[in-house]
């Protein structure tokens, strides 16, 4: 026993000090959280998380989070000890250009990191959409002796975590599903940049956190690894409420001059008090990156441990297909990536005859046609699913009881919602779905971004798209809203003109790989495009394509996205009349057509042809690129009103006469 608390307590300061010299080395990060944490960190990667270091992908892994992200020293330092693929040299890197060691952690850089966080209150959120991809999983492919997915999810927040408000979104939707599965550790440290938090946080989290439904235990002492064992096991036993633990530190432990301080939050310690530092913990003062052998050999012990985990998981594996093959097929098919042979061939192709369709209403109409074909496409809707159409109307809700739905009820916590889904979508095996109306892709901003810099592919969808809303008025009228998602590196925003531009928008979002896709759709009803006499629907996939060409070489090209693609196609047979050519172009989206080569772009957008006029019920922002300095853009440069949308047409000038006045005053 002695030796055992000898090795554990050199590993714990080990992992203190190689903390402090990392960031040193830097000049740049955040030592003290990681310094105070180590018990914790310890305790986690040696007793309770279930991983293997070989395969940081293994399917029925614990996920772990860091939703503290700038501690995340912490995480790569236990990586490195535990075997993954990460060496003393990365650690050595911290923070530097092109490092797998970023200053937060970063999924797809470092192995073994489940999520990208940084922004606080993200980890938190991500975990709950991870905990709810379990239940899903568990639900559909677990079966009497095969339990395959029994996984939990980890994570350690912090107090900034605490102050976020998607924070509560995600905590009270935790509660109310009864995700037994989250176990979080929150380091109370009373610390934040501007020095103590009393200056701006003094709730009672536990008290706060049991009104949502949680299970919550509290440990007085982050350095009692003892009391934090016993605190875990108790989490992992309750399996009906999410578990937070509290956990009272001491930040920058072992520092004498910096311990309890905002100054050892997110700055070095400096040369002279990382020497103190080694002192207090029986390191030798003038070496640096000090790892001994037989904290190597103990931590690697601990991960080799995983090899046999996993082995033993894959002969489950192996047993469960011989029994269920269709079951394991259609997962293992799911885990790679791919989709079922013959899915898009359920894709309902509208016909020009039809009534008019708000896009919202087709979109509605081509999930509920691919979802028997894609098992793994789940979703739902921000407290709107009647006015997204999104409900898979022969499915069941996923609820407390019934893990099985394919339907999700988020309630109104856009923020939390996009998080969760990012979480969702990095659970290999599912393609997942959010909706609420555009206006409030404000609110989802945060997990868009983050989900766009991890090439993650959850779908987002937003309706409701422009001020053809109506009387809700300007708070409910997206203006600014397609360029600033646009804005956006990496991700993919599709507007598509009518029905069936929507079914190939869904086609396109379900094959996308390597960043989140932003479907965006009407409300009010649209004309559907006879395919027999125009452009084909799925000349979408490229990005822009020539829906109607004029009499001859065009004198004109107008352009459009999603509702003003009909009112361009009414301009057109006018110009047309009175001999100006005119070509029309559907451009549902800037970043397809932008992955189209040279000779494509050049067919639709001949450089000859600069008299472009597009027409777009939003900001003009970025239109130039298209229009050429020859061109224009009607566009809004205003916020709206509150009135039938007819009425907001003709008073900002979205008509045929006025598209028509100024295709000619480009002439």
């Amino acid at each position: 026993m002695e030796n055992t608390k000898d090795i554990e307590k050199l590993a714990i300061d080990t992992v203190r000090v190689l903390s402090a010299d990392a960031v040193q080395k830097a000049n740049s990060g955040h030592p003290g959280t990681a310094m105070a944490l180590a018990p914790m960190g310890h305790v986690l990667w040696s007793k309770f998380l279930n991983y293997n270091p070989k395969n940081p992908d293994w399917a029925n892994r614990d996920r772990f989070i860091l939703s503290a992200g700038h501690a995340c020293i912490l995480q790569y330092s236990f990586l490195y000890l535990t075997g993954y693929d990460l060496s003393l040299d990365d650690i050595k890197q911290f923070r530097q250009l092109h490092s797998k060691t970023a200053g937060h952690p970063e999924y797809g850089l470092a192995p073994g990191v489940d999520v990208t966080t940084g922004p606080l209150g993200q980890g938190f959120a991500n975990g709950v959409g991870f905990a709810i991809a379990q239940k899903h999983l568990a639900a559909r492919y677990n079966k009497p002796g095969f339990d395959l997915f029994n996984y939990n999810i980890y994570a350690i927040t912090s107090d900034g975590d605490m102050m976020e408000g998607v924070t509560s979104e995600a905590a009270s939707l935790a509660g109310h599903l009864q995700l037994g599965n989250l176990i979080y550790l929150y380091d109370d440290n009373h610390i934040s940049i501007e020095g103590s938090t009393d200056i701006a946080f003094n709730e009672d989290v536990s008290a706060r956190f049991r009104a949502y439904g949680w299970q919550v235990q509290e440990v007085a002492d982050v350095n009692d690894t003892h009391a934090l064992e016993l605190a875990l096991i108790n989490a992992k036993s309750e399996t009906q409420k999410p578990s937070l633990i509290r956990v009272r530190s001491l930040i920058a432990y072992g520092s004498p001059n910096k311990s309890g301080t905002a100054g050892s939050h997110g700055s070095p310690l400096g040369a002279d008090e990382i020497k103190l530092v080694k002192k207090f913990f029986g390191f030798d003062p003038e070496k640096s990156f000090d790892v001994s052998p037989e904290v190597i050999d103990y931590y690697h012990g601990i991960g080799a441990k995983g090899e046999g985990k996993e082995e033993k998981w894959n002969k489950l594996f192996a047993d469960y297909k011989a029994k269920y093959p269709e079951l394991a097929a259609e997962y293992e098919t799911a885990f790679k990536g791919e989709l079922p042979a013959g899915w898009a061939d359920k894709l309902p192709v509208f016909k020009g005859s039809d009534p008019k369709m708000a896009t919202r209403q087709a979109s509605g109409k081509v999930l509920n046609a691919i979802a028997a074909s894609l098992p793994n496409l789940i979703g739902g809707a921000a407290d709107l699913s009647p006015s997204t159409e999104t409900n898979l109307k022969e499915y069941d809700s996923f609820t407390s009881e019934n893990r099985n739905g394919r339907n999700f009820h988020f309630g109104i916590r856009e923020h939390a919602m996009g998080s969760a889904l990012n979480g969702m979508a990095l659970t290999k095996g599912l393609l997942p779905f959010g909706a609420t109306f555009l206006q409030f892709a404000d609110y989802m901003r945060p997990p868009i971004r983050l989900a766009a810099i991890m090439k993650i592919n959850p779908i987002f969808v937003y309706t409701h798209d422009s001020i053809g809303l109506g009387e809700d008025g300007t708070t409910h009228q997206p203006i600014e809203h397609l360029a600033t998602l646009r804005a956006i590196p990496n991700v993919t925003v599709i507007r598509p003109a009518d029905a069936n531009e929507s079914a190939h928008a869904w086609r396109v979002a379900i094959e996308k790989k390597g960043g989140p896709t932003v479907l965006i759709f009407t409300r009010q009803g649209l004309p559907i495009l006879d395919q027999d006499k125009y452009g084909k629907a799925d000349g979408l996939e490229k990005g822009a394509y020539i829906l109607s060409e004029g009499s001859k070489g065009p004198d004109l090209i107008l352009i459009a996205t999603g509702s003003e693609v009909a009112l361009i196609m009414q301009a057109q047979e006018k110009l047309e009349a009175e001999g100006i050519s005119t070509r029309v172009v559907s451009m549902p989206s800037w970043e397809l057509f932008e992955k189209q080569d040279a000779a494509y772009k050049e067919s639709v957008f001949p450089k000859a042809s600069r008299k472009r006029l597009a027409v777009e019920m939003a900001s003009p922002q970025g239109w130039h690129k298209y229009t050429t300095d020859e061109g224009d853009m009607l566009g809004m440069t205003t916020f709206g009103e509150s009135a039938p949308a007819e009425d907001l047409f003709k008073f900002f000038g979205f008509t045929v006469e006025n598209v028509v006045n100024k295709a000619k005053a480009l002439l």
